[in-house]
């Protein structure tokens, strides 16, 4: 996500609803373990028309002083729950108006993470609703992006992180993230690689069962190497990559994806998947694009 020497904030984009904390919670608590300072950013769209009947709408400037008033009092507030939970912990607010996805996506060009909260929409709500931003932001972001869910998961003990690996180099940056957040925090790493045959199942499913393997083996050996202290474990899980990734990590610490990865076998694609795991995921969902 970024090195130690790298000051670019976490940036947490703020629900309006108070009892929404855990995006904000999970925010601020990364870039304290990090050393990062911490960016809370709310978007209070622009004034648009609901009035009907005989009401009277007011001014657009009023209208716009309201929006401004309850986006400051959302950043305040925000800004108080982050100095008690962690008070040396460096805070910058930003009120934007416009589009979140936009607004988002631009702020992701020098963040080393942007944390949005998850209310678990419809299919239809996360393709048409006002408030799903997580998705088209996912699709162009230039860091990772955290989609936190609400409410709080139960995790396992001991603690870990799953990540998806299909070969891809989209994959392997994901594991390089993985790696990191499971070191942080002292947890295991379960790195998955989800093997679907596809429509006609070969005979022998031995030897592609193997070069999966072997993969894998080949992808996590260098990284562990650089993470020694990181409690590792690996495997081929035949099945499809959205239902074996949610439910090896419904008690996790959260799940790493990659972004638009092509593995080299039919069956191997994870990025196709991000947004089915998005969907499903108990936990938080970290997806990672490809530098550049």
């Amino acid at each position: 996500m970024s090195r130690p020497v790298d000051r670019r904030p976490v940036v947490v984009g703020l629900d309006p609803g108070p009892g929404r904390r855990m995006a904000l919670t999970w925010g601020a608590d990364e870039a304290a373990r990090r050393r990062l300072p911490l960016r809370l950013v709310h978007v209070e769209g622009v004034p648009t028309g609901g009035y009907r009947g005989r009401e009277v709408p007011p001014s657009w400037e009023e209208w716009n002083e309201a929006l401004h008033k309850a986006g400051r009092q959302v950043l305040e507030e925000a800004a108080v729950f982050v100095a008690a939970r962690h008070p040396q912990l460096e805070v910058e607010s930003l009120l934007a108006e416009g589009d979140p996805v936009w607004v988002l996506r631009e702020q992701s060009r020098d963040a080393a993470a942007v944390v949005l909260g998850s209310r678990h929409l419809s299919r239809r709500q996360e393709v048409f609703g006002s408030h799903a931003v997580a998705l088209p932001v996912m699709a162009r972001t230039r860091c990772p992006v955290v989609v936190v869910p609400e409410p709080e998961h139960i995790t396992q003990d001991p603690a870990y992180f799953v990540v998806g690996v299909d070969g891809s180099e989209h994959s392997a940056t994901a594991v390089d993230l993985a790696f990191e957040e499971a070191a942080l925090r002292g947890a295991e790493l379960r790195a998955l690689l989800v093997w679907e045959p596809g429509p006609f199942r070969i005979f022998d499913e031995y030897e592609p069962q193997q070069e999966c393997r072997r993969l894998l083996s080949e992808i996590v050996a260098g990284r562990h190497a650089r993470f020694p202290e990181v409690d590792l474990r690996h495997e081929v899980v035949l099945g499809h990559p959205v239902k074996a990734l949610t439910d090896a990590s419904a008690h996790a610490l959260g799940l790493v994806v990659g972004t638009r990865g092509r593995g080299g076998f039919a069956g191997m694609l994870l990025g196709s998947v991000s947004q089915g795991v998005l969907h499903h995921a108990a936990c938080p969902v970290i997806a990672v694009p490809t530098p550049g």
